[in-house]
């Protein structure tokens, strides 16, 4: 049975005192939470990551970072190892977000060495992936998430994907003026998991969890994750409020 999850990545937003103070208000409300069998994430900066874990030390949320480095450690100014997060007891990487490939020109081979970093670190992943407005409007954006998702995962054995969960972002619903339906997220999802079963079978593409990140609120949410290949939400600006937040959470 697929996992169901609800992410919340908070971006660069909040300094050590917010961060801290949202962590706390998130892990309280889910102690009243209906729906237990939702895995919560949320992802602070980096300089948040170790009062976020404290901060949420007895409760059901897990913290993740928002991206990592493929090196161990060396000469990489700014970066981040997958040792140094797990050092602060951060266990989850998102990585290959729609942001880190458009402002920072990450690739998809780049990625594929960040993904085999943080399996090699025994970490989980969140992988994105999605078509911006011009793939759309072509009809190829079913052609681009595919060599997204094969270029950066498809060397990987099947067992690895017990460690991965994707998240499909339509880049040309978010901020755009565009709107995403649920039955276009549902499509792009099915077409996401029969390209997972065409290459490791049915088992692991029905096991492998795929979270939608275009703009989830929670006025949209409850019929989002209606759709029978979707899985949960990557969450952008909802996140940065606990009630909206749990709101979310609480829309399967």
């Amino acid at each position: 049975m697929r996992k169901q999850i609800v992410a919340g990545n908070w971006k660069m937003n909040n300094d050590l005192a917010a961060s801290k103070k949202l962590a706390k208000q998130v892990a309280k409300k889910l102690k009243k939470d209906k729906v237990k069998n939702t895995k919560v994430i949320i992802a602070p900066t980096f300089v948040s990551l170790a009062s976020a874990v404290k901060a949420t030390k007895k409760s059901r949320v897990k913290v993740a970072a928002q991206n990592m480095h493929f090196e161990e450690s060396g000469a990489f100014t700014g970066e981040i190892s997958a040792k140094m997060l797990k050092s602060v007891g951060v266990k989850t990487v998102i990585l290959g977000h729609s942001e880190r490939r458009e402002y920072f020109a990450e690739t998809d081979a780049l990625l594929a060495k960040k993904v085999d970093a943080a399996l090699a670190n025994k970490m989980n992943i969140i992988f994105c992936f999605g078509e911006v407005l011009a793939d759309r409007k072509s009809g190829n954006q079913e052609t681009v998430v595919e060599n997204q998702i094969k270029n950066a995962l498809f060397h990987l054995k099947a067992d690895a994907f017990k460690n991965i969960v994707l998240a499909y972002e339509p880049v040309w619903a978010i901020g755009t003026g565009e709107t995403a339906s649920p039955e276009q997220a549902q499509d792009m999802h099915a077409f996401i998991r029969k390209t997972m079963a065409d290459k490791y079978g049915a088992d692991v593409a029905n096991s492998t969890s795929i979270l939608y990140g275009g703009s989830c609120k929670p006025t949209n949410a409850k019929e989002i994750f209606s759709k029978p290949d979707v899985d949960g939400g990557l969450i952008g600006g909802a996140a940065l409020n606990a009630d909206d937040f749990l709101a979310i959470v609480n829309a399967f």
